[in-house]
């Protein structure tokens, strides 16, 4: 079974132009700023340096271009897509999240970045993260910024009093396999109590994370109802992993804290930007964190991108403006300002980028995610994943509620199944 490639932008009130691809016929192409050397970029806070934003303020460089920087709070794909819904009030360039496949039924809406020299710039970031810009028709629309590669983070003092592998390269070299961290996780549990991981549901979604497939291939086919599917795969996984008992079904945030703080909580696979909450939520354990390579391989959490939409005014000088802001030199600066990854490798080789704050130890985080980032394989994001999320649902039902898990898994095929046949 194969679904269309009919958009499914849902969920957003008034969006029904945007969603059916009737676009170009919904209201007017006024502009977003009257100033004719103003271009108006869109953004969430600290998803661009400050800095850099105050410098393409004044003129963006090798262009007669000043930009406006429009910070978008609450709902920011609403906001943008009810501007591409009715054809009016749109930036000239924006952000997009790590969501940008929701965009793809849409493509035509922003500009072929290809068609603007984009390909002279590829060799500079990691191939991965480049291909997720590309659509399902092989158009480069979406340029990148930042990223986000993920390791297991570890309480090492835990792991010393479990009497269980504690230093970095002995607790990679023992969980290669996530059979293996499942045991590693028993042993840890059995000797302190202490748990390898928050939910089952964030090893499931890791897993997915760190694999080349993923819930469906670019003509729309669903990929998950293999047997032998990486879907399949990741729940068999962490259906393993809550009957090993090695993770806390901590649901809610605060006990996510509170179990971090106290070590009942261990370890955690997540992104590079996590360190920065880690600290904030637990700052009191600094120096006892420690990061070793998660089970077969780094995968990829979060990141965002820039694209320019159809309606821009000056596309030459926004392309510009993209390849100034994410060259080498300011995506280093800009993970010192604000903790942006750099997408490009260069950016680690300057020498200008500093991470060591002491609360991995003598462990230098960069070092680590930027091994981490290279591991990170090629994948396809479907603008389908977001009619999957009942696959996370189940999988939190299986934990918390002891649902069983083979009616669980037929419950998110068929939900999944139903709600991709009703749009289409």
């Amino acid at each position: 079974m194969a679904f269309s490639r009919r958009s499914l932008l849902a969920g957003t009130a008034g969006l029904g132009a945007l969603a059916a691809g009737g676009l170009s016929a919904c209201g007017s192409r006024t502009s977003i700023s009257s100033d004719p050397n103003e271009l108006v970029i869109w953004y969430w806070d600290r998803s661009i340096d400050p800095a850099l934003l105050s410098i393409a303020a004044k003129q963006i460089p090798g262009t007669q271009r000043h930009l406006r920087a429009d910070i978008i709070g609450g709902s920011f794909d609403t906001k943008l897509r009810t501007s591409l819904a009715g054809n009016a009030y749109i930036p000239d360039l924006t952000n997009i999240n790590s969501n940008v496949s929701l965009y793809f039924p849409n493509e035509d809406m922003f500009l072929d970045l290809d068609e603007l020299g984009a390909q002279n710039y590829k060799h500079l970031y990691f191939d991965w993260k480049w291909e997720l810009g590309v659509t399902p028709t092989n158009h480069f629309r979406f340029f990148p910024l930042d990223t986000g590669p993920t390791g297991f983070y570890y309480r090492q003092d835990v792991f010393d009093k479990a009497k269980i592998p504690s230093d970095p390269e002995s607790v990679g070299a023992a969980m290669k396999t996530w059979d293996e961290f499942i045991e590693l996780g028993q042993k840890l549990k059995r000797n302190v109590g202490s748990f390898m991981d928050i939910t089952a549901g964030q090893l499931f979604g890791q897993y997915i994370n760190a694999s080349p497939q993923r819930y469906f291939d670019k003509a729309g086919k669903p990929l998950y109802m293999n047997q032998t599917s990486t879907i399949r795969d990741a729940w068999n996984m962490a259906v393993k992993a809550i009957k090993a008992g090695i993770t806390g079904n901590q649901q809610v945030s605060t006990d996510q804290n509170a179990a971090w703080e106290s070590g009942k909580t261990a370890g955690h696979i997540e992104a590079v930007w996590w360190a920065q909450i880690l600290g904030d939520t637990a700052p009191d354990t600094k120096g006892k964190w420690r990061l070793a390579k998660q089970p077969v391989r780094a995968g990829n959490s979060g990141g965002s991108f820039i694209c320019i939409p159809h309606t821009c005014k000056d596309p030459e000088a926004a392309f510009k403006f993209i390849t100034w802001l994410n060259n080498p030199q300011n995506q280093a600066q800009a993970f010192n300002n604000i903790q942006l990854f750099p997408s490009a490798e260069d950016s680690f080789t300057l020498g200008t980028m500093k991470s060591n704050t002491g609360f991995f130890g003598d462990q230098d985080p960069l070092t680590f995610f930027l091994e981490a980032a290279k591991e990170v394989p090629t994948s396809f994001i479907s603008t389908y994943e977001a009619q999957a999320a009942f696959f996370g649902t189940e999988i939190t039902n299986v934990e918390a509620a002891g649902k069983n898990p083979d009616r669980a898994w037929d419950d998110a095929v068929a939900q999944t199944n139903k709600i991709l046949r009703k749009r289409g």
